[in-house]
């Protein structure tokens, strides 16, 4: 009776997991579907996400390699972690959910590293992504995901995402004095296309940043190639994990905030306000899992992109979108496969190209972060949170934004209990 019992139980929890888990859209798109569907502008849009993927955001990972002085094959695997292993999770979700879900990595998760690696080694930090992962899994597979993004309010995460990313625009100020031939080029060029929206509809302001710092590396000679015979196609390190709970408490829940309230929640309101319904529980246990899968290369926790996403469904009929997340895709495969050619290219680069470009990337982003820790709730908490952030003061060694996270919490608690009230409107 006890063994039928069991089965039951079982077999109810298995139902349960089942129904958490959204399921894919059916019939599935074979090729001849595929074909159909895609065209020009969907192609199209899937490289410019591509583009977008890996310029600015990914000048953030060497900025940050370079501050934690990770080796540029360290940077490469990173890289080929991050574009051919997300690549290909985000071809089965496109085909599997017929929508553009592209998967990269979380940027703000990429920052809490550098100054992490300022007194952890990198088997510690490996070790994070891991553990990093599997909470995300847990959370995605026993459908806590939501009731885990509201206990943290907004305002106070973005706070701590703003004190993290100030960083990047005061180094942006710093470089147009330090090294005014080649940020000036590149911060004009931006400015530009950003207040001509048509022509920066057909030259976006961050690819338009990228090709006016070349040409100014390119005419001051300030190209300087690695050795010639390195190598270019991808030969991923594969990191032993070391288990650290310092580790584990600086990074941990900062990084799966940034995946589930931040990258992933900025994703999820990108799709929904373009008429498709994201699988919200699947993205959540597909970062988890992935994250995992990543982190054994040594690449960043995965994360359902916002950006990207916007790009993808910038154009075109809704039905059709998901054929521009399979380009976006397979081009991210494809730069992940040659990620050391890459990654030599980039460093080969003056530093005030590398910064400038990840400083004007992340311009946007700080923006909204501002925007969301002041504008409405918990304004005192948000406050704390990024003077705590930016202070940057380590307390046993654990890095500020866990203690910037902390202490926003607890003064809102103390001091705005009314705002954890939602409105009754």
């Amino acid at each position: 009776m006890r063994h039928e019992d069991g089965g039951a139980s079982a077999s109810a929890g298995l139902a349960m997991r089942e129904h958490l888990i959204e399921r894919p859209v059916r019939p599935l798109p074979g090729p001849r579907r595929l074909v159909r569907d895609i065209g020009p502008a969907y192609a199209a849009n899937g490289l410019i996400g591509l583009i977008f993927a890996a310029t600015g955001p990914v000048a953030v990972i060497l900025a940050v390699g370079d501050q934690g002085g990770l080796s540029q094959e360290q940077l490469a695997s990173w890289i080929f972690g991050a574009f051919f292993l997300n690549g290909i999770l985000t071809i089965l979700a496109c085909w599997l959910y017929r929508q553009p879900l592209a998967f990269f990595w979380t940027i703000p998760g990429t920052v809490l590293v550098g100054p992490a690696l300022g007194h952890l080694a990198w088997p510690e930090v490996v070790g994070a992504f891991l553990a990093t992962g599997l909470l995300i899994t847990v959370l995605g597979l026993t459908g806590w995901v939501r009731r885990a993004m509201a206990a943290v309010p907004m305002p106070i995460v973005m706070a701590m995402v703003a004190g993290v990313f100030l960083r990047f625009g005061v180094d942006l100020v710093r470089l147009l004095v330090d090294d005014i031939a080649i940020a000036a080029p590149m911060v004009g060029a931006f400015l530009l296309l950003s207040a001509l929206p048509a022509l920066g509809r057909l030259l976006p302001p961050i690819i338009g940043a990228l090709g006016a710092g070349a040409g100014a590396v390119a005419l001051f000679g300030r190209f300087q190639p690695a050795q010639a015979g390195a190598e270019w196609v991808a030969a991923p390190l594969f990191q032993a994990p070391q288990w650290s709970l310092q580790a584990m408490l600086e990074l941990v829940i900062p990084l799966a905030i940034t995946v589930l309230v931040v990258q992933n929640g900025q994703g999820v309101a990108v799709l929904r306000s373009a008429g498709h319904a994201p699988p919200i529980n699947l993205i959540t246990v597909a970062c988890g899992a992935w994250s995992l899968l990543t982190a054994a290369v040594g690449t960043v926790s995965t994360c359902l992109t916002g950006p990207t996403n916007a790009l993808l469904v910038a154009s075109g009929e809704r039905s059709r979108h998901y054929t521009a997340g399979v380009v976006c895709g397979l081009l991210a495969m494809l730069f992940g496969l040659f990620a050391p050619l890459f990654t030599r290219l980039m460093l080969a680069t003056p530093v005030a190209f590398i910064a400038t470009l990840g400083g004007l990337a992340m311009l946007r982003v700080l923006q909204s972060s501002f925007v969301a820790a002041f504008s409405s709730r918990f304004t005192l908490g948000a406050l704390v949170t990024f003077v705590v952030t930016v202070a940057d003061v380590k307390i046993f060694n654990i890095g500020a934004a866990f203690w910037g996270l902390l202490a926003g919490f607890a003064v809102a608690w103390l001091l705005e209990r009314p705002d954890f009230t939602p409105d009754e409107d």
